[in-house]
């Protein structure tokens, strides 16, 4: 098959440190260029494409509307001129994207990693769209899309198994624990500080300081006061390997997220090293953790404590087994492969 993907500009594909959606674009646009697939990219500056790239707009944390609009435009129009020349365009960016071509006959892909604006989706649908499907990375998030109407299949994120160091020799007893992910409030990293405190372990905690000034506020007032190098460290932003090195050295990664979280890249990425995962049972993660097996799902800050505790009852091998059966990219490629059959066939 020929097949486009699209990407917001804002982090580059693959991204270095942060970008969930970026990190799974490319490992799915590289598993199905091995296949043989002939794959295209439109992105920001500093992606890198297995196939054909085009690039537009820049790399930033944040944009204007008129920013945004005009790089809308540019992609539109990009697409409304030649469109057929893929057999599908999967599009991991805004749905508006791909307005000018809703009504032509390419099979059509628009994937959600966040939470779905239903109104969008019963404009989109109004508007006759043909041959489109949405995905889901969870079910939580596809039901809802679902209020919005159209034709929503689930498929999860995953991760290039390879590229992670399975460590089965983990003494889950002193190991420490670890968080990785964004420093706001809604992660969770200071309820996981609460849960090393309240068991006098260790905490690793890596992820990017927020450049909003209420999660600046939240980091340096109930974040950083607990940082001492010793229990609790902070070591910034981590790569691919980093990110390797501290999920594979420690007894669990926790995830006391308050907020409806779709799923996060980190769950596959934490198995794939037989890192089992405590988490409270927000969004999508329950569906990626089997309660008592590759990791627990916690409902309080008391009932995470006592799970940490249990966390050496939990097979390391049955951790890695779960990424390479149910979240490597092949097992995702062979879903999205089957959605664009699907989208293809479509009237």
């Amino acid at each position: 098959m020929r097949i486009l993907f699209l990407s917001d500009p804002l982090i580059p594909v693959p991204p270095v440190h942060y970008g969930g959606i970026e990190r799974v674009m490319y490992d799915l646009a590289i598993e199905l260029h091995r296949r043989g697939h002939e794959i295209s990219l439109w992105a920001g500056p500093n992606s890198r494409s297995p196939g054909k790239l085009r690039t537009f707009g820049r790399n930033a944390a944040r944009i204007g509307r008129l920013e945004s609009a005009w790089n809308t435009a540019r992609v539109g129009l990009g697409l409304a001129l030649a469109a057929e020349r893929w057999d599908a365009i999967h599009n991991f960016g805004r749905l508006a994207y791909l307005a000018p071509v809703l009504r032509r006959r390419v099979a059509k892909v628009q994937t959600y990693m966040r939470r779905v604006h239903a109104p969008n989706i019963r404009a989109t649908v109004r508007l006759g769209a043909r041959r489109l499907i949405f995905t889901a990375v969870s079910d939580h998030i596809r039901r809802g899309g679902e209020a919005g109407g159209g034709v929503w299949r689930t498929v999860y994120n995953g991760v290039d198994v390879a590229r992670y160091t399975f460590r089965g020799d983990v003494n889950a007893a002193r190991a420490p624990f670890a968080f990785l992910g964004r420093l706001e409030r809604c992660k969770g990293a200071h309820t996981a500080i609460s849960v090393v405190r309240a068991l006098d372990r260790e905490l690793v905690i890596a992820g990017n300081i927020s450049h909003l000034p209420e999660e600046k506020e939240y980091y340096e007032r109930e974040i950083r006061p607990h940082l001492d190098g010793r229990q609790v460290r902070h070591v910034g932003v981590v790569d691919d390997a980093g990110k390797d090195r501290l999920l594979g050295a420690s007894a669990a990664l926790l995830c006391p997220i308050e907020w409806e979280e779709p799923f996060p890249v980190v769950l596959p990425e934490s198995f794939a090293c037989g890192t089992p995962i405590l988490a409270f049972a927000c969004g999508g993660m329950p569906e990626g953790i089997r309660h008592g097996v590759d990791g627990f799902s916690c409902g309080t800050l008391e009932e995470m404590i006592g799970f940490a505790r249990r966390a050496g009852e939990l097979d390391r091998r049955v951790c890695r087994a779960a990424a390479e059966t149910r979240f490597s990219i092949q097992a995702i490629a062979d879903a999205y492969l089957a959605v664009y059959a699907e989208a293809a066939d479509a009237s």
